[in-house]
């Protein structure tokens, strides 16, 4: 498949952590934002003539973070020992009449004694030009890929209680049309967020209905429970407002550039609400996804990159240009997800990031994105300096405000999958490591504890405008007056988790972390059940 942009798909970051803060801006110029070449990089016209669109995402007004077409549910018919697999893998597999039966997933051993009986469909995989089915099959061949040398950490999980070792070889019938496919479609040959097995990995089970959660089913699966199908389509179902998320940035960025204040401040606002609604959806993950049986699929989302204990040095893919050189990729992550990255862009979020090196992995995951929302990253970062500023000049504390209410929703965004890490990980394993290959206990606090010091500086720019003689809407001061009150409690909560982690017996008492949330909590009647 011909693109005129090719990523750099090795790590552009150093691992040596630095004093200061983080200028985001260098992102721009960073291999993991493509090669720029010749293209237009202003991100309004790109966005106004839907030029962030590879044929399966177009990342604009109309369609957000969504595909632009659904994906197809199965391979086609030529691709059937494929799809055969995806079937009779899951642990549960659930036959037409709803008999819940055990899958290849379920006993040690079956998924590799499987895919030993599968042809090589390389030569097939080179003749495929149809991005739909290129889309399908790398998400089919990824998920075949982490079962097959992910299982035997599985069944070590089921079975003692711990995470096992994972195999070091993958074998070539899997490896070589894998990694055929991933170069066209210009991704790391492993599963991901966006091709595989999040935005690119459901159907409607009623057509007439919406994108909520409890109304889509998952194309591909591990455990086939309806734990894993809630986590999955949870995520889908949040990115169904990302098209007013990047329509209100592209009104806002519009009105910058003519100077028009109620035209930008109407954009801030429909930001800030956007928020509101997607963290509302967000929220509704601890009904979608049991915490406590989070561990029938987690582990099957690992990723090798920095995941030692599981994989050691790496994973061979037989067969391919690499030869017996072991390959690490960073798993699939709900931190490959676009909306914080692009709110923390446009808000200016980003530029509070310290420089350190849980930030270096932060912006790693930018590379484990399609190319079209890497280059639209890219790009919004090159628009977007000193947004606080531009915010106060243009649109006064009526803006600000917006941007006050836009930053605290991604707090409640990040604090609220910080909470979610503390009831679905801390309770149920020991393992120190996030599925993208992260520490649990420092990743999620590095960027909340960046954006509660953003939300201090907005809070003071706000008040010299008021004290300066503008006044609120009485909307805007009740976003005000909400985040004022609620800052103190936000960064007393941090403060106390992060001392916890001090005890090295902390693990044997991880409900302590949840429990200092206080009023904080978004979930009380889970416990109880």
């Amino acid at each position: 498949m011909a693109c005129p942009f090719k990523a750099n798909l090795d790590n552009p970051f150093t691992e040596d952590p630095h004093v200061g803060h983080f200028n985001a801006h260098k992102l721009a110029a960073c291999p993991s934002a493509g090669h720029k070449g010749d293209r237009c990089t202003d991100v309004v016209t790109n966005l106004q003539n839907h030029k962030y669109d590879d044929g399966f995402f177009d990342v604009s007004g109309k369609h957000g973070f969504y595909p632009k077409v659904a994906p197809l549910r199965t391979l086609p018919e030529k691709y059937a020992a494929v799809q055969h697999i995806i079937d009779e893998m899951p642990v549960e597999k659930r036959l037409p009449d709803g008999t819940v039966v055990p899958g290849l997933l379920a006993t040690r051993g079956k998924i590799q004694e499987a895919v030993s009986k599968l042809p090589n469909l390389l030569d097939m995989c080179k003749a495929e030009e149809d991005k739909l089915v290129l889309q399908a099959l790398y998400r089919s061949y990824t998920f075949i890929a982490s079962a097959y040398v992910l299982e035997p950490a599985h069944q070590d999980q089921v079975e003692f209680g711990r995470y096992g070792r994972g195999l070091s070889l993958l074998p070539a019938n899997v490896a070589q049309p894998l990694c055929e496919v991933s170069r066209k479609m210009m991704v790391y040959p492993w599963l991901d967020y966006h091709f595989a097995y999040g935005l690119g990995n459901w159907y409607k089970k009623d057509e007439s209905k919406g994108m909520d959660w409890d109304n889509l089913e998952i194309c591909a699966k591990f455990s086939g429970g309806p734990d894993e199908r809630g986590f999955i389509t949870l995520h889908i179902d949040i990115n169904q407002h990302s098209a007013n998320l990047v329509a209100s940035i592209q009104t806002a960025l519009e009105a910058i550039e003519e100077k028009d204040q109620a035209k930008f401040i109407k954009g801030m606002r429909m930001n800030y609400e956007t928020m509101v609604a997607m963290n509302k959806r967000r929220r509704l993950m601890w009904e979608a996804s049991r915490w406590n049986n989070y561990n029938d699929f987690r582990l099957f989302i690992m990723g090798i990159k920095d995941n030692t204990g599981i994989f050691g040095p790496g994973v061979v893919y037989e067969g391919t240009e690499t030869g017996e050189k072991p390959r690490a990729y960073r798993g699939e992550s709900g931190a490959q997800d676009d909306i914080v990255p692009c709110e923390d862009t446009f808000t200016g979020v980003a530029d509070k990031y310290p420089d350190n090196l849980l930030t270096r992995y932060l912006l790693d995951l930018r590379t484990y994105r399609p190319q079209v929302v890497q280059h639209f990253l890219s790009d919004l970062t090159d628009k977007c300096t000193n947004m606080m500023q531009k915010t106060s000049q243009l649109g006064g504390a009526e803006a600000l405000a917006s941007l006050l209410g836009s930053v605290d929703e991604v707090h409640e965004f990040r604090n609220g999958h910080w909470m979610f890490v503390q009831k679905y990980i801390m309770p149920n394993t020991k393992y120190e490591l996030a599925t993208g290959g992260t520490p649990i206990t420092s990743w999620l606090p590095n960027q909340i504890s960046a954006t509660l010091s953003y939300l201090e500086e907005i809070l003071a720019e706000l008040d010299s405008k008021v004290k300066a003689g503008e006044t609120l809407s009485a909307e805007a001061q009740t976003v005000v007056d909400h985040v004022r009150s609620r800052l103190p409690a936000k960064k007393e909560v941090l403060a106390g988790q992060l001392a916890i982690f001090k005890d090295p017996n902390w693990r044997d008492h991880p409900d302590k972390v949840y429990q200092l949330n206080g009023d904080l909590k978004e979930f009380e009647e889970r416990e109880s059940k």
